[in-house]
């Protein structure tokens, strides 16, 4: 072998290697997408988990609709959903899933001279507002609500989400119940037709418009409403009582939830009682195929939801979310027996 040779065969291992590295650092992360609604608590844990174990989380915040999509299509080893699927549909898409973490919807306003949880709102005249029947900050509805604060007459502009998306879910499923006008015109659903207004994509979308937009009014995800410093709006609940969106009274409404007796963990955390119960509270899913096709990497996932149950609940409070209960997270860790690879092991306990 002369000399050329012999550098053209050292190169030869070298791009080898390198390839080899780069496909087994690539397989190495876990794959997701879905809901915006639990982003920023799943990117804390990812980097903590990295930083931990190495493994990385490549999670595609596209809503939770698209995450239902790429899981169904297994083009993701697990898809996030802030609506929870039926346990028949589970069933017709051979999926199982799980509760991760429980937050808030809030909404947010851009009114000039109106301090953060200033206004105040029941869910009928939120739900109006939506619907176009109220169209200014100052209409005598929202005056009767906040005798004390000074409301100008501008025009509301009503940022909502243009994806399907499980944040959509929460807000609409929360102003059908307090709502009939709302219900029947608009109903409850990832993805509704709006009779007006201005859509954003995502969280990140609705947050930034509402920001930009005078007069406006929008619905995000509390760490994006946090995040951004925007301007919340408080709200009156079931018992009748105006709470502040916070932590707090997100546990509150979570407490309630009676996941035991949830089939397939079907449960939504909307208008629930209780005086200091914050009222568009949810969880957000996780979904997975139960005979997947790649039994390692949904096993390397579940190791991942594993980690953030046990190590993740101060991380979640940093950013005012809900952990799950631990008799919720025994459950579950139960319900994960049920997914099986191709030689009808059961896939956790191969993991653990």
């Amino acid at each position: 072998m002369n000399q050329f040779t012999q550098k053209v065969a050292r190169a030869a291992v070298t791009v080898a290697a390198a390839v080899t590295f780069s496909v087994s650092a690539f397989a190495a992360d876990i794959s997701g997408a879905g809901a915006t609604f639990p982003y920023p608590i799943y990117a804390k844990w990812a980097d903590a988990y990295k930083k931990e174990t190495g493994v990385g989380l490549n999670y595609q915040s596209i809503g939770s609709g698209g995450g239902i999509k790429q899981i169904t299509a297994k083009t993701v080893t697990f898809g996030a959903s802030d609506q929870p699927l039926k346990p028949e549909d589970l069933d017709k898409s051979g999926l199982i899933q799980f509760p991760m973490v429980m937050g808030g919807v809030v909404p947010v306003a851009n009114i000039k001279g109106v301090k953060p949880g200033e206004v105040k709102l029941d869910g009928a005249t939120l739900a109006d507002i939506y619907l176009g029947k109220i169209s200014k900050w100052n209409d005598p509805a929202i005056a009767k609500l906040n005798p004390d604060v000074k409301l100008p007459s501008t025009a509301i502009a009503a940022v909502y989400r243009s994806d399907g998306s499980g944040t959509n879910f929460l807000f609409t499923t929360y102003l059908s119940q307090v709502n009939p006008g709302f219900k029947e015109k608009i109903g409850a659903a990832t993805s509704v037709e709006w009779p007006s207004g201005i859509g954003a994509k995502g969280n990140e979308g609705v947050a930034g418009m509402t920001t930009q937009t005078d007069g406006a009014i929008g619905y995000v995800e509390y760490a994006f409403a946090k995040q951004n410093k925007m301007t919340t709006i408080s709200l009156i609940n079931k018992d009748g009582k105006v709470v502040e969106p916070k932590a707090s009274a997100f546990q509150a409404a979570a407490a309630g939830a009676d996941w035991a007796n949830a089939k397939g963990y079907y449960l939504v955390l909307t208008n629930q009682a209780g005086a200091d119960s914050w009222p568009i509270t949810g969880a957000s899913f996780i979904l997975v195929h139960r005979q997947p096709q790649n039994a390692g990497a949904v096993g390397d996932a579940l190791k991942f939801f594993s980690w953030a149950y046990k190590n993740g609940g101060k991380m979640a409070d940093e950013l005012d979310y809900v952990a799950m209960p631990a008799n919720v997270v025994t459950m579950v860790e139960k319900t994960w027996g049920e997914i099986k690879g191709s030689d009808g092991k059961a896939v956790w306990m191969a993991a653990k």
